[in-house]
Formats: structure tokens, sequence, C-alpha cells
């Protein structure tokens, strides 16, 4: 396992070899050691790799550096999730740009059956703080998960109101762990790890909070959740890049709206006059949208052979949903392994037995 981590480690440091070509790599070749030892020649064929990121990756030394990581994370009982492990987050999965290595602080589970992120301006109003709070506390009966990206402001209530009423959250970083931006939030930080909450970060050690590692961080808040709500925020910063991020994902984007005169909610505003949010007012307004009501038992699996005209695919989403429900229709083609036109057949099919039901955002879940 410490060499498998070493490689993996390592990949993430080759210049010019970012997520992207990274994860192909490690798709093509089944490993990260596999990478470092494919022929040159290999390497060069490899669609977006060529000559230049091929000699990069053959002359890669600085495996040290992976060493020093690996130790310091055993010490501070730091945990790992590379792409293809089974432990990582299946939505991020669904993410063209999704990082290749988490490093995870703490015992939140990472593949949550609901998952919302939180965002907002730094700079609040009471009005923001307030909704925040509301928001949060009446989720508590549906063990949502909150991401949010542990900056000041929005970011930093939601954490707090989660922990308040023990929800899982996620705090994610732009920065390595072992330290805490901004600094403010290190006891928030301890309360999140202590209980069922956890830090995240694709940043190793060492990595320091540079300003462009936000828009980076962003991503993570935007893919590892099944929506984002917007609560307060301006017309420019990383509420509205997180947003477009997660419109690019193929998520649900959801915003608070607050006087047309407050510039901390002009952001807001305008992403829903642009249809790249849909306006709520509350938590039953989001929990309506993402279908979380509280569900009716599934039928029993041999209720379902009374269909016997059902296909193995057909049967196999439904085995699917019996132990994961709702997915994303990515998710099940991920689970499925099935051409997504075959997909799509199979689900139309399923409805119209009245086996499945569909929900905002391409989601499905068992009638």
């Amino acid at each position: 396992m410490k060499e498998d981590l070493l490689y993996q480690l390592a990949l993430t440091e080759v210049p010019q070899v970012g997520a992207v070509h990274a994860r192909l790599l490690v798709q093509e070749f089944g490993s990260a050691k596999a990478v470092f030892q494919a022929p040159r020649r290999l390497l060069e064929k490899k669609e977006g790799i060529g000559s230049l990121r091929a000699k990069y990756i053959k002359a890669f030394q600085n495996f040290s550096m992976a060493e020093k990581e690996i130790r310091y994370m055993e010490k501070f009982q730091i945990h790992a999730h590379f792409i293809n492990d089974p432990g990582y987050p299946r939505r991020l999965l669904h993410c063209y740009d999704a990082p290749l290595i988490l490093f995870q602080k703490g015992k939140a589970d990472l593949n949550p059956a609901k998952a919302l992120s939180v965002i907002g301006t730094r700079s609040h109003t009471d009005y923001g703080k307030k909704i925040t709070e509301k928001l949060i506390a009446d989720l508590v009966p549906l063990d949502v998960q909150v991401i949010s990206g542990m900056a000041h402001g929005i970011d930093g209530i939601a954490h707090h109101a989660a922990c308040r009423h023990s929800l899982s959250t996620l705090g994610v970083l732009a920065h390595g762990l072992d330290q805490i931006y901004p600094p403010a939030h290190e006891r928030l930080a301890r309360e999140m790890v202590q209980s069922n909450g956890a830090l995240l970060t694709e940043f190793r050690s060492g990595v320091a909070p540079d300003k462009h590692h936000f828009p980076t961080r962003n991503r993570i808040v935007a893919g590892m959740a099944d929506a984002t709500v917007v609560i307060e925020t301006g017309e420019r910063g990383g509420s509205i890049i997180t947003a477009e991020l997660a419109n690019g994902y193929n998520r649900d984007v959801f915003a608070l709206p607050g006087k047309t005169s407050d510039p901390k909610s002009a952001g807001c505003l305008k992403l829903i006059i642009k249809n790249k949010a849909a306006l709520i007012t509350c938590a039953n307004d989001l929990i309506d949208a993402m279908g979380w009501m509280e569900k009716r038992a599934a039928p029993a699996l041999p209720q379902r052979l009374l269909f016997p005209e059902l296909s193995p695919l057909e049967k196999n989403i439904l085995d699917t949903l019996t132990h994961h429900q709702p997915l994303h229709i990515d998710e099940l083609y991920h689970f499925c392994q099935s051409p997504n036109s075959a997909l799509a057949g199979a689900l139309l099919n399923l409805e119209l037995n009245n086996l499945v039901h569909s929900l905002p955002g391409k989601q499905y879940r068992l009638l």
C-alpha cells in the first residue's frame, strides 16, 4: 500500500501533468506505478501527452518528497483517496477535472446519501446568517452532509451550524492540511474533525493558500455535492465561480433572493435571472426540488420479479437503486457499465412499469 501511495503522490508532482492528463494515464495503464514504468514511446502516443509530458514523467526523480508526505500522513492520521480507490468520492468521478488524489483529516463519509454545498459572501448580512442557520437546521431530519470552503462568512456559518446540529460537514481547503486558513477557523476545524466531519484538500502539506488555489478548490466544493445553494454574494467572486462550476457539472444550483437594492444579493439575483440557479426561499423548496422528501420503503425484490420481461440491465438498475438511491444518471452509468442509449431505454421502461421514478437533475430512485 505504501508503494502504491508513493507513486500516486509522485504522479501529482510531475511537471505539466495535471489532474486531467494524469487520470487518463491511470485509466490507460491501470495504476500510478504503471504510468512511471511505461515505455516513453507508449506514453508519447497517448492523446494529450506527447513527447514533452512523456519526458517529464520518465525524468521524474523526486520520490523523496512523496516519502516525506507519507511520514507526515502517518504522524497526523491523514488518509489519502486516489482516484481509482473505492473510497474516492463517487460524485467527483463524474467531473472531468476531478483531483487525482484527496487528503482527508477526519472520519466523514465522502459518499453520503445526500450532500449539499452551501456557499456565499465573506461579508454577510444578519439576514444571510439567519437564513443559513435556519436552512441547515431544517435539513437535520434528512441527514444532509454540508460542504463548504472554510472561508469567513457564509462558509463558516454553514460549518458551525452543521456541527451544532451534529450533521456531517466537509471543509474543502485551498492549501495543505498542516495549516488552517483563515487562522480564525482553527477551533472550528478541530470541532469538525473531532465530530463526524472532515477537512479535505488536494494539496499536500506545505502548500500555502495562494490566491490561484481558491478557484481550484471551488470545483471540489461544487463537484462533491448533489446541489449547491448560494446564500448571499456579489456579482463576482468565489461563490459565482462555484455556481458556474456546479452548472458545468450538471448539478442543481439554488439561490436565495434578497433585496434588489442590496449588493450582497446581486449575485444571487443575477444567477436566478439568467436561469443559472433556481429560486428558493426555504429548506422545503430545496427538499421538494431535489426529491429529498421521506421516501416509502422500496418494494421487496421478489415483487419486482413479477415483471419477467425485464432485461438483465433493467434488473441490474433495480438492484443498484436498492442499495444506492437516489442516483444521478452518470452514477448509474458508472455502476451498470452500460452504453448511454441502452441505459436511457432501460430507465424509460422501468418508469413505464412504475418501478423507477425520475427526479429533478437527472436523478432516479425506486418507487
